[in-house]
C-alpha cells in the first residue's frame, strides 16, 4: 500500500472575497411540500416541525438535458416552523437555509430551513 502524497491546498489570491461562514452554506430550493410532521417543542420551548420536500426539474449538465428528482428532510424552528405548519402540503415553495447532519454521528443531511416564499 502506498503512503498518501500529500497536495498542497491552493492559495486564492489576495483580492478573492472572502466568504462569511453563512455563506459557505447556503442551500435554496424550489419543492413541493410533500409530508408534515406535527409540531413538537424542544425542551427550551421551540416549535420544531420536520416535513419532506419533493423536488422536480430539468437541468442542463456538460450541454446535456437531465431529469432530476429527489426527496430531502427538512426541519424548521421558531417563526418558521409556525409556517411549515400553516403551509399547505402539495403546494410549491421556494425554501431557502443550509444543510447540516442529522446528527453528529449520521451522514445523512438535513436541510434546515429559515425562509419560506410561496411560488405563485
Amino acid at each position: 500500500m502506498r503512503p498518501r502524497q500529500h497536495v498542497p491546498r491552493r492559495r486564492l489570491p489576495d483580492s478573492h472575497v472572502s466568504l462569511t461562514e453563512r455563506e459557505k452554506n447556503n442551500f435554496q430550493c424550489i419543492a413541493t411540500l410533500a409530508e408534515r410532521d406535527a409540531k413538537r417543542y424542544t425542551p427550551a420551548g421551540i416549535p420544531m416541525v420536520a416535513a419532506r420536500l419533493l423536488h422536480e426539474s430539468d437541468q442542463v449538465e456538460a450541454g446535456i438535458g437531465r431529469r432530476v428528482e429527489f426527496d430531502m428532510a427538512a426541519v424548521a424552528a421558531g417563526q418558521i416552523a409556525e409556517m411549515l405548519e400553516r403551509a399547505e402540503l402539495g403546494q410549491m415553495f421556494r425554501f431557502c437555509g443550509f444543510m447540516a447532519r442529522k446528527n453528529r454521528n449520521s451522514k445523512a443531511l438535513v436541510f434546515h430551513l429559515t425562509d419560506i416564499e410561496t411560488i405563485s
